[in-house]
């Protein structure tokens, strides 16, 4: 239960994704839209992206606490709290985004394996690794939207023949969607018929 590691009171302030949004990228909407402002002038290789919280308040100290802290145990938290608000998807697998050399090295774990781990217990469903990084590349939050995308901009690699079906695409926090949508392009590439996102937190604007 949520309560084991936050409080009644810093629970209720996580702000459930649950109200009207576009149907591509998430986003939060006055009423449902096929694309939005912040994504319908993108070209986007995942079919459509969720994440169960708002990006801010008790949300960001969590995800603080477990990529840079080391507090494992916020990914099983993490993955109630999406199964909560995230309705179960319609797959065959799940990936995730792989660590970044070093900097996973240092942290001694990896926030998203964790989480798309959890979710598959949760949801039935396999896990498995189809993504590696090509290179190493900045910290995506030194840099501006625009830097982002061209940050990672074939910074993955999936794995080949074994790319099929519908996947789930998990990380743990949604900023721009230029991570996810450099590794879901890499799937689609691979073979994927379809990439759904799916992430614990995403940026609110």
């Amino acid at each position: 239960m949520p309560g084991a590691l936050v409080c009644a009171g810093c629970d209720g302030l996580l702000h459930r994704l649950t109200g009207p949004a576009c149907a591509r990228c998430g986003a939060p909407t006055a009423w449902p839209v096929a694309r939005c402002s912040e994504c319908g002038r993108r070209r986007l290789a995942f079919d459509s992206a969720r994440a169960a919280v708002a990006y801010q308040g008790p949300a960001r100290a969590l995800v603080r606490a477990w990529k840079e802290r080391g507090v494992r145990h916020v990914a099983a938290l993490a993955a109630d709290v999406v199964c909560d608000t995230i309705p179960w998807p319609a797959a065959d697998i799940i990936t995730y985004i792989p660590g970044d050399g070093d900097r996973s090295v240092r942290r001694g774990h990896e926030p998203p394996r964790a989480l798309a781990e959890a979710l598959g217990e949760r949801w039935d469903l396999p896990v498995a690794c189809l993504l590696a990084r090509t290179r190493r590349v900045a910290r995506q939050s030194e840099l501006s939207r625009d830097e982002r995308r061209r940050n990672v901009r074939g910074a993955f690699r999936a794995s080949a023949g074994a790319v099929r079906g519908r996947i789930v695409l998990v990380d743990d926090v949604y900023t721009t969607g230029a991570t996810v949508a450099a590794a879901a392009a890499a799937l689609r590439a691979a073979g994927a018929a379809h990439v759904i996102v799916v992430t614990f937190a995403r940026t609110v604007r």
